[in-house]
């Protein structure tokens, strides 16, 4: 894709541009960070808010891969299930960890208020939406949110769902009111001018060739330069390539692009009635409106590079299926990168060896997983907080390769074709359910008419009656004879 920054609706950003330094010279530093994303930049907003002597080296431009190019939804949570992450760590650390994701929401919030982060595009909301009718399991899940895990979540019945956004497609939703949307990538740009009125320097055009993590002084080795720390944060994800070959191959390569389409006028208001995220609970679909009356819109994931272009038809697709009223919708920009998704489905935040950090593994984590590994990394560094262990059941595992690239796309498409025939399976039972109902009416209707036409006659009273003329009564024994 092109590496040049541009907003997600395609025109330059000048932040983008401001205090561009290439590393040129030989430095001592408290802490490197490798690789200026979301995760870099909050690891070196945070040791240098804290105190320490911060350089971060990219080997491109801040914000030119999936960092930069994201629909900037916050809400707690990670990419594993509650009850996946129970069944794998147990009740009382998926807790603590639910607790942590929860942390890493307040902090993004915290940070966009800043005001190095003006016209952020705030907005607050966001709404899981089920594929299928599951109206006791998401009833389950509610209660589990709000008792054990002590999250503000609203059950959204069918109706309402529907009510907000016009399709047969959903059933039920979660709704999450203290969840949020930014402008994604002013704030990855926010972050960065944060992080250096804080003290920390950034390099960019500055890629790591070679680094050396053993000894109290960690050795890094770039184009131009030299640079030792006393700790190295490796924060590159899938692009760390020679810098550290084995951490990357632990992620598989993820790509993921955005669309946004052209103005939709009023026809967009009349089918969507919801100003936050909404989020399908399959992972497929993740929209929202923009600017007012622009959607926009990811595609489905894939495990190979594309042109961002190619992916325009298939989101038009996508959004034609779903919201059919739209009718032609023209998709304006389509923007996006790779990101590195983990075999375990949790991100990699600690310590590998003594002075040696990792920081990756967000793909589709969210915003608020990178917040939390920029503090507890750095107040593990600067504070000795050790709350960072919670993630050590989650390892280093090797993600196959390009086998591993074609097993997660196999992978992927199984999961498309499994939703697409759950979710046609729950809307044919729901329409069998309406027809059913239908006729049952009609039966009880037909019946009750039946019963008022067959309905006999009331008799009147006996003393009401009139008497008949004795006259006209004939006599027994004129009958029986004499």
């Amino acid at each position: 894709m092109n590496e040049t920054s541009t907003s997600p609706m395609g025109s330059p950003d000048a932040t983008a541009l401001q205090g561009r330094m290439r590393l040129t010279f030989d430095l001592d530093v408290d802490i490197c960070v490798v690789g200026a994303g979301l995760a870099g930049l909050m690891v070196a907003l945070e040791c240098a808010r804290l105190g320490a002597s911060v350089a971060v080296l990219e080997g491109r431009q801040i914000g030119w891969s999936a960092s930069g190019h994201q629909l900037g939804t916050v809400m707690p949570g990670f990419s594993l299930s509650i009850g996946e992450l129970i069944e794998r760590v147990g009740f009382e650390t998926a807790r603590e960890l639910w607790a942590l994701s929860t942390q890493g929401v307040d902090c993004v919030r915290a940070n966009a208020a800043e005001e190095m982060m003006p016209d952020i595009g705030f907005s607050a909301g966001v709404l899981a939406v089920s594929n299928v009718d599951a109206g006791e399991p998401l009833m389950r899940r509610l209660q589990m949110l709000r008792e054990d895990f002590a999250t503000e979540v609203e059950g959204w019945p069918i109706d309402r769902v529907r009510n907000c956004l016009k399709t047969d497609r959903y059933f039920h939703g979660v709704y999450y009111p203290k969840a949020f949307q930014i402008d994604g990538r002013k704030y990855l740009f926010g972050l960065a001018a944060l992080a250096r009125r804080a003290g920390a320097r950034i390099f960019e055009d500055t890629p790591v060739i070679s680094l050396d993590s053993s000894g109290i002084r960690k050795r890094i080795v770039t184009p131009s330069a030299r640079l030792r720390a006393g700790h190295i944060v490796l924060a590159g994800n899938v692009h760390l390539g020679a810098a550290a070959p084995r951490l990357s191959g632990t992620l598989l390569p993820v790509w993921r692009y955005a669309g946004v389409t052209a103005p939709l006028g009023e026809r967009l208001a009349e089918t969507i009635a919801f100003e936050g995220s909404v989020i399908d609970s399959d992972g497929i679909d993740h929209f929202r409106v923009v600017d007012g009356d622009r959607l926009m819109w990811l595609s489905p994931e894939t495990t190979w590079a594309a042109r961002p272009q190619r992916l325009a038809g298939a989101i038009r697709r996508r959004i034609r299926t779903i919201f059919p009223n739209l009718g032609p919708v023209e998709i304006a920009d389509v923007f996006g990168g790779p990101t590195g998704r983990t075999v375990h489905g949790m991100p990699q935040i600690g310590q590998i060896r003594k002075g040696l950090w990792v920081a990756s593994g967000f793909g589709g984590q969210g915003l608020n997983t990178s917040a939390i590994a920029g503090q507890l990394i750095a107040r593990s560094i600067l504070w000795g907080d050790e709350r960072w262990r919670l993630f050590s059941p989650f390892e280093l595992v090797w993600a196959g390769g390009r086998t591993g690239q074609v097993a997660g796309f196999m992978v992927g498409l199984w999961g498309r074709g499994s939703s697409a025939l759950s979710g046609a399976l729950a809307r044919h039972h729901e329409r069998t359910r309406i027809r059913d109902g239908l006729r049952q009416a009609r039966i009880a209707e037909a019946s009750r008419q039946a019963g008022t036409r067959s309905r006999p006659a009331r008799s009147r009273p006996a003393a009401s009656r009139p008497a008949r003329p004795r006259s006209a009564e004939p006599q027994r024994s004129e009958v029986e004879g004499e």
